[in-house]
C-alpha cells in the first residue's frame, strides 16, 4: 500500500500546487469540494471496512475455503458473481469487501467475479438503467455476454493466477 499512497499523494500534491498557482484560489474550493466529499463517504468507508474486517473473523476459514477457497472451483466463481452482482454502491464498499475476502482466504478467481459482477452487472442499478435507457436495452446488455463476463473472468483468473 506504500507506492498505491505515495503516488496518489504525490498527484494530491502537485495538483494543490497548481490550483495554488492558477491564483484564482481553485486550491482552496478544491479543498472545501474535499470536504464535502469526505463528510459524504467516510460514514461509507468505516461501514464498510467494518464488513470486510468482520467477515474475516466471523467466518470460519474452512466455510471460507470450501464455498469460496482454491478448492471451491467453479462454485466458488458462482458465489463470487452473484454476491458482487448484489452489493450495493460504488467503489467504497465493492473493494474493501473484496480486500476482505482474498485476506479471509478467497481464491483470486472467486474476488475477480465478485469484482467484475459488480462492476458489470450491478442489480441495484437495473431499475435505473431499465427506467432510463429503456427495457429493451437493458435486455440487449444483459443478452450481450454481460452476465457470463464474470464467470470468465473468474475462471481465467483461477488458471493463470494462484492466491
Amino acid at each position: 500500500m506504500v507506492i498505491p499512497t505515495t503516488v496518489m499523494g504525490l498527484i494530491a500534491i502537485i495538483l494543490l500546487y497548481v490550483g495554488y498557482q492558477k491564483g484564482g484560489g481553485e486550491h482552496i474550493a478544491g479543498l472545501k469540494i474535499t470536504g464535502t466529499m469526505l463528510l459524504e463517504i467516510t460514514p461509507l468507508l468505516i461501514f464498510s471496512f467494518i464488513i470486510a474486517g468482520m467477515a474475516q473473523v466471523l467466518i470460519p476459514q474452512d466455510l471460507i475455503s470450501k464455498w469460496v477457497g482454491a478448492e471451491s472451483g467453479f462454485r466458488g466463481i458462482v458465489i463470487g458473481t452473484i454476491c458482487g452482482s448484489f452489493t450495493p454502491s460504488g467503489p467504497f464498499v465493492s473493494m474493501p469487501i473484496g480486500a476482505g475476502l482474498m485476506k479471509a482466504g478467497a481464491s483470486i478467481g472467486t474476488v475477480i467475479a465478485f469484482m467484475t459482477a459488480w462492476s458489470l452487472l450491478g442489480i441495484s442499478r437495473l431499475p435505473l438503467e431499465f427506467g432510463i435507457m429503456g427495457w429493451q436495452f437493458t435486455l440487449i446488455r444483459l443478452a450481450s455476454g454481460v452476465l457470463i463476463f464474470p464467470v470468465v473472468a473468474g475462471l481465467l483468473a483461477n488458471m493463470f493466477f494462484k492466491h
